[in-house]
C-alpha cells in the first residue's frame, strides 16, 4: 500500500468515526476511539493470521483488547469497510465472522459458536459463526450464534438473542419490559408474553428507521 492509500484510509476511518459518534468531534479525539485501535489492531492481526504467524497475530489481537477495555475480534475474522463500534466494551468476534460494508455493532455484542461440541462436527474450514451483510446495525447486549447470515440493510435490537437467518430488511426485537400498572386489566394485558419478532420489508437505510423503543 501506498502512502498516500495509507493515508486515504486512516482518513476514511477517522470521518466514519466522526459521523457515526455525535461526541466525536476532531479527528485528533477519534483517534483514541476504541472502534480506531479494534479495527487498525484488526489489520495488523490480519494481516498476520493470514501469512501464517498465528502467535504474532494472537499477540495483536490481545494487545488491541486490552487498549480497548474488551473487544476481542479473532484475527481469523473477515471485516469490510466502515465498521464502527459503538462504546465497544465485551465485544466478541469469532474466527469465521464474515462482516460487510458500514456495518454498526454497539458494546456487549456476541458473533460467536453454538459451542465446540457441535463445531467439531462441521466439515473441516466451514463457517462457524455469523455472517452480517453491508449496512446491518446490531444492538447493545445482542448475540448472534452459529453459522447464521443477517441480510443486508437489517437491524437487530438490543438483548436480542438470534440463532437463525435473518432476511434482508428486516429488524428482530428482543422481547421488552412492559411497566406493571396497578388495574387489573392492565395488570393482566402487562402480563401476557411478548415475542422476539422478525419483521421483513423495514427498509434499513440509517437511523430514520431504527426502533424507537
Amino acid at each position: 500500500m501506498t502512502p498516500r492509500a495509507l493515508l486515504r484510509m486512516i482518513t476514511a476511518d477517522l470521518d466514519m468515526v466522526m459521523d457515526r459518534d455525535p461526541s466525536i468531534l476532531s479527528r485528533s479525539e477519534a483517534l483514541l476511539h476504541p472502534t480506531v485501535i479494534a479495527i487498525w489492531g484488526h489489520r495488523v492481526s490480519h494481516w498476520l493470521h493470514l501469512r501464517g504467524h498465528r502467535r504474532g497475530a494472537r499477540l495483536v489481537m490481545v494487545v488491541a483488547r486490552l487498549l480497548t477495555g474488551g473487544i476481542e475480534i479473532h484475527p481469523g475474522a473477515t471485516i469490510g469497510r466502515g465498521f464502527f463500534i459503538d462504546h465497544g466494551a465485551g465485544v466478541v468476534i469469532g474466527e469465521t465472522v464474515v462482516i460487510g460494508n458500514d456495518v454498526t455493532i454497539f458494546h456487549q455484542v456476541t458473533l460467536g459458536a453454538v459451542g465446540w461440541w457441535h463445531d467439531n462436527q462441521r466439515p473441516e474450514g466451514s463457517r462457524r459463526h455469523p455472517k452480517l451483510g453491508d449496512r446491518v446495525v446490531v444492538g447493545a447486549n445482542a448475540t448472534l450464534l452459529g453459522p447464521i447470515t443477517v441480510g443486508h440493510d437489517s437491524v437487530v435490537g438490543a438483548q436480542a438473542l438470534v440463532i437463525r437467518d435473518v432476511p434482508a430488511d428486516s429488524r428482530v426485537l428482543a422481547p421488552f419490559s412492559i411497566p406493571n400498572l396497578r388495574s387489573s386489566r392492565s395488570v393482566a394485558k402487562a402480563a401476557r408474553p411478548r415475542q422476539s419478532v422478525v419483521v421483513a420489508g423495514q427498509k434499513h437505510k440509517g437511523a430514520a428507521v431504527f426502533p424507537s423503543w
